[in-house]
């Protein structure tokens, strides 16, 4: 390898895009690189325990990229890149452990359809990331694999469920992941530790290989990363239907960014509320800035109400409707188990009581009042600018919040990215800003269904003029 790479940057904070150009390019090793992740994995991991299980063939698989690049074989995008995958998605003959001890020791024969689908685009599986207890939770701790710590600040949370994903990219650990997302997954996560993410339309990546599957209605699988460009080529690979997962059904091809664009000026409504509940002023005011930063690069912005979010509170329709099944799956995976292998979020959800079922028809027509809301919406725009999280990333174990002058509890944090799990809409987490005490600040750019490629672009744009797109926590 020529090893004359013009970008100076260590190869642990390269965008997997970057790398891939430059193992490409014979610029670099897919050896060199997968080693600099794993020193970084050794150096870091023991402070932020964002990696539960290294993949003992990631350097043989570094290996023998680098040989099909010096044969001159046909790469695919990913080829010779490492990534991350989160530990509710099977990887064959890689412990996937589901955050508990009740699946300790469980090593899958099959990779889900998504870590497939990853490899065959020439991605090396190097490690799998922490997660809370069977995926549900907005804080990723279990009785397993303990607790993972925020990069930019170790006594607080970098979310959940994906947080272990979001920690390790945003830490150097990995240039690239998978996560998922049942109402806030991948998206707060990636707001908490200062990366990008995209939950795409509801089908679009298909969920199989992945646990929990109820209620799968909501649950979606997500790629992370720190470049708009890696969100770009990560599901350029990621969709499509797999002939297994049933709501995977959708053949229309993702479009890069590059097409599928509206001819005329991209229209942008902007809110923080209400209907999502209380906001911090800091992550309002960094929500407006993103707004006045879309105006000035020529784009129609205004500030906008969606009536549906406000009759229809959108994290009392997703209780109700998941709990009933939800539920269910937890006592079949907990049944004759111990209490000492079950830990506090699955205790929680087997306590709750069952959901009427009239409280559930009442919610699954809810549901489809914001559906109907969001479409109005969407005829009249092309992207919804809005928050992630109420508030910049927490301190672990806090579960109730003064926000805007208003008491919440944890599941407040939940208000604004639960809609797009409810009604399916695609969204992307990206930071825009900082709080005062120098944690990240994201928005959520919301797309109208299968309008990946708009939400992408406005993104990207974003993304050209953000002051805070190359930070990265001083570890």
């Amino acid at each position: 390898m020529k090893n004359q790479r013009s970008n100076t940057d260590p190869l642990h904070f390269q965008d997997a895009t970057t790398l891939a150009q430059l193992i490409r390019n014979r610029e670099i090793s897919p050896v060199e690189v997968m080693k600099a992740h794993l020193d970084r994995i050794e150096t870091l991991n023991p402070k932020v325990n964002a990696i539960v299980t290294v993949a003992t063939e990631a350097l043989a698989g570094a290996k023998a990229a680098e040989a099909a690049v010096m044969s001159g074989q046909k790469l695919g995008p990913l080829h010779g890149v490492p990534f991350t995958v989160k530990d509710s998605i099977d990887t064959a003959t890689v412990l996937t452990q589901r955050g508990s001890p009740i699946f300790k020791g469980r090593t899958p024969n099959a990779d889900a359809t998504s870590v497939a689908r990853m490899k065959q685009a020439g991605g090396i599986l190097l490690a799998k990331t922490n997660l809370p207890e069977f995926s549900y939770w907005i804080e990723s701790d279990n009785l397993l694999s303990g607790r993972t710590n925020n990069p930019w600040d170790l006594i607080r949370t970098p979310g959940g469920s994906s947080g272990g994903e979001s920690a390790a990219i945003a830490a150097g650990m990995s240039p690239l992941g998978l996560g998922t997302d049942l109402a806030i997954s991948v998206r707060g996560p990636a707001a908490q530790t200062g990366i990008v993410s995209l939950k795409p339309t509801h089908g679009r990546i298909p969920m199989t290989g992945v646990w929990p599957r109820e209620p799968r209605r909501f649950w979606h699988v997500g790629p992370m990363a720190r470049s708009i460009n890696d969100l770009k080529m990560a599901y350029g690979v990621l969709a499509g239907p797999d002939g297994r997962d049933a709501f995977a059904s959708n053949t229309v091809k993702f479009d890069a960014g590059t097409g599928n664009q509206p001819n005329r000026t991209l229209r942008i409504g902007w809110m923080t509320g209400p209907g999502f509940g209380p906001v911090d002023p800091e992550v309002a005011a960094t929500v407006a800035a993103a707004a006045e930063a879309f105006k000035s690069l020529g784009t129609q912005v205004e500030q906008v109400r969606i009536p549906a979010l406000e009759r229809d509170f959108a994290l009392d329709v997703f209780n109700r409707i998941h709990v009933m099944e939800m539920k269910e799956a937890f006592k079949q995976a907990t049944a004759g188990r111990s209490e000492n292998e079950i830990y506090k979020m699955a205790k929680t959800m087997l306590s709750l009581p069952d959901t009427s079922m009239k409280d559930f028809i009442d919610a699954e027509q809810a549901a489809e009042r914001l559906r109907d809301g969001f479409a109005e919406y969407f005829e009249q725009y092309d992207v919804l600018l809005t928050h992630v999280l109420p508030i910049p990333a927490h301190k672990h174990g806090e579960s109730e919040f003064i926000i805007d002058g208003q008491k919440v509890d944890a599941t407040y944090l939940q208000g604004a990215t639960v809609p797009l799990n409810v009604t399916g809409l695609p969204g992307i987490a990206m930071r825009f800003g900082t709080s005062r005490e120098g944690l990240p600040i994201a928005v959520q750019l919301v797309g109208s269904w299968l309008a990946e490629s708009i939400i992408l672009h406005a993104a990207a744009m974003l993304e050209s003029v953000s002051q805070v797109r190359n930070l990265h926590p001083n570890l």
